[in-house]
């Protein structure tokens, strides 16, 4: 069981403050390939992704990390040199052995996540059959689960785990109390402020450690 990311979004949408879990398992995938390729690969911001033709535990978003053990570097370059996109394309390079993953998000990456949640939760309020619905409080896959308070405020904390983890209501209670101590009492903080505390770090570590060999704080 483990904690994989914490965001805190403020009332407006935009992300304050993120947690990476760096332990957290990354999803890799390695299988051999024929000519013609049978998936769908394209270019992604700095990343190839595979746009069609999921199978065998690669899917849709998934990117492409490693041709024949190469590692990609940056866009499509591999590490030594060579085009990606070109070597898949040739037909004299095959069988090759591609690998898929999941990599970690970077920052500007998380920052949409958190501006696509903020609609979704205000969607979800209006969607909801019963009046005064709190929104988005859990969202589960096979994979992971997240979990979600907001606070009277507006200010929404968001946890990212295991599917089996417990304790996470308790994690989201004592990230209320440090938010509120570490954030809100110091007078030079302002609402929309990213949280750059030391000790808001470190006490929220203790916790996401507790938590993780536990289950309780």
């Amino acid at each position: 069981m483990a904690i994989f990311n914490i965001f805190i979004v403020s009332k407006s949408g935009g992300l304050i403050y993120h947690y990476d879990q760096a332990n957290a398992p990354m999803q890799e995938v390695e299988k051999t390939f024929g000519f013609p390729l049978d998936i769908k690969l394209k270019r992604e911001g700095s990343r190839v992704v595979v746009a069609f033709g999921q199978r065998d535990g690669i899917r849709l978003g998934h990117s492409l990390l490693s041709v024949n053990g190469v590692p990609l570097t940056s866009g499509t370059e591999l590490q030594d040199g060579r085009d990606a996109f070109e070597v898949i394309e040739a037909k004299e390079n095959y069988p090759l052995a591609l690998k898929f993953g999941r990599p970690k998000a970077t920052t500007n990456e998380k920052i949409v996540l958190a501006s696509m949640f903020y609609p979704l939760f205000a969607l979800a309020v209006q969607l909801s059959p019963e009046l005064g619905s709190s929104g988005i409080q859990e969202l589960e896959t096979d994979t992971f689960k997240l979990h979600c308070m907001q606070t009277l405020t507006g200010v929404k904390f968001l946890v990212v785990c295991d599917p089996k983890q417990a304790g996470v209501d308790q994690l989201l209670d004592k990230l209320y109390e440090l938010y509120a101590d570490f954030a809100l009492k110091n007078p030079f903080y302002s609402l929309e402020m990213p949280i750059r505390a030391d000790l808001f770090d470190q006490n929220l570590q203790i916790a996401i450690e507790q938590i993780e060999r536990t289950g309780f704080i």
